[in-house]
């Protein structure tokens, strides 16, 4: 099954401290007066108990995010499987989802699906128009795809407009010799999994948050059962009907764990207690891993239970020990433009990163035309040093995409279009007092 897990050989986070979040107040302590009492009329009004919370992103959480989509540019370009075991990007990426999500919904949930999905769509949209149309140019056909043909290839199309199913592609286009390797279209295709499963997390989260605040356990703990079913083999669901709801199961704990953390659920459990168990799901995880080893080793994308127990381990321990930052600390704060980039273009960043890694190749292609490259030391050294040109090369890549398509984010969001939204705020000039009539400029 496709899921842009392969390596190129190839929806958000909220919490206490998220600016959307209502100011929760903190205890203030009080100083003890030591002066004599005041008169009756004169007395002031005593010290608030409480003082509202400053506004503003939890940091924190933009950097797990940023971490997150760093890991999976890496993981796409690299293929190590032992990334998967480093940083679950994905489950990670869904938690802090449902967190934006249940702050969300505080308003009426037909309005916040709705909302979420308009800021969702058009990215996809700009990105399926450059693949189609180089679909097409490569000689592509929907109607006479043999995995797609027929009527149903046409109607497959609709996943690129919107994400419902599996969208269809050719799994060889082109030639091993061409501009791009003949199974560019899956690496570029294959990562809407990610948007699929997104959208269908958003449309069950109403459902999702109203079973949380009601049975928290139960609905926590379910999609990890439902894993064991689904994703273990003992219920088998054909073709992407199945996919889906594997990545459903998988990842369900993981968006509901966001939704627990944005609710203060996971904070009412002692630390030693969260850690101690997340640490035993995720050992079970690792023991379920290392007797299911798939094609490519310990990469947990190959295996359902194991990256669902793993992942949720994972975001229970990062969640317990978050922070809260408003501002990212000491030597962190030297990221900060990055951070606040990446959030606001994360959805861009994601949709596009696996076809601009591939890109890469015909780039430094071009160096071995170079004449002091016809040594064959020097051609050796480029061969073994390119797959770290194509990671140097792909977020100059990445970044010009940003600017081309970027702002794309900002009009789904309704916002003004912004190029290169990395927090710093243009001062305008100031206005140069001019001398007025009867009077000396000094």
């Amino acid at each position: 099954m496709t899921h842009g897990y392969q390596p190129t050989d190839t929806g958000a986070h909220a919490g206490p401290s998220d600016p959307a979040w209502p100011a929760a107040p903190y205890g203030v302590p009080q100083q003890r007066v030591t002066e004599p009492e005041p008169e009756p009329a004169a007395a002031e009004p005593p010290a608030p108990a409480s003082a509202p919370k400053k506004p503003g992103r939890d940091r924190y959480l933009d950097l797990l995010r940023s971490i997150a989509l760093v890991r999976v540019v890496v993981y796409h370009l690299f293929g190590w499987a032992w990334l998967t075991v480093l940083f679950p990007s994905m489950g990670v990426m869904f938690a802090l989802a449902g967190s934006l999500m249940a702050r969300s919904l505080k308003r009426p949930a037909w309005g916040v699906i709705r909302g979420r999905v308009r800021r969702l769509l058009p990215p996809l949209w700009v990105f399926s128009a450059v693949a189609l149309a180089m679909m097409f140019a490569g000689g592509w056909n929907p109607v006479k795809d043999p995995d797609h043909g027929g009527t149903w290839g046409l109607v497959d199309l609709i996943n690129y407009i919107v994400p419902i199913g599996a969208p269809p592609f050719p799994w060889s286009i082109g030639s091993k010799s061409g501009l791009l390797e003949d199974t560019w279209a899956v690496q570029a295709a294959g990562v809407l999994w990610y948007l699929r499963a997104y959208l269908w997390f958003v449309v069950a989260s109403p459902l999702l948050l109203w079973a949380f605040r009601r049975a928290p356990w139960p609905t926590l703990l379910a999609p990890l059962g439902l894993t064991a079913v689904v994703g273990t083999g003992i219920v088998t669901i054909p073709g992407e009907t199945g996919n889906a709801v594997t990545d459903f199961a998988v990842y369900g704990s993981c968006w509901v764990l966001g939704m627990a953390h944005h609710d203060g659920f996971l904070a009412k459990i002692p630390r030693y207690v969260a850690v101690s168990c997340a640490a035993l799901v995720m050992a079970f995880g690792l023991w379920w891993a290392s007797g299911h080893l798939g094609p490519d080793g310990w990469d947990l994308n190959d295996i359902p239970l194991a990256q669902a127990t793993w992942s949720f381990g994972f975001v229970v321990i990062l969640l317990q020990y978050s922070p809260s930052w408003q501002e990212l600390p000491g030597r962190l704060a030297k990221w900060d433009k990055l951070v606040t980039l990446s959030n606001n273009r994360a959805v861009t960043i994601y949709l596009w990163h696996n076809l601009l890694i591939m890109a890469t190749v015909p780039i430094l292609d071009r160096l071995y035309e170079l004449p002091f490259m016809q040594d064959e030391r020097a051609t050796a050294a480029l061969d073994s040093t390119y797959m770290i040109w194509m990671f140097f090369l792909v977020w100059p890549l990445i970044g010009l995409t940003i600017l081309a398509v970027g702002w794309v984010e900002d009009i789904a969001a309704k916002r003004s279009p912004r190029l290169w939204p990395n927090g710093t705020k243009k001062t305008k000039p100031r206005r140069r007092n001019t001398p007025r009539a009867g009077h000396r400029a000094k």
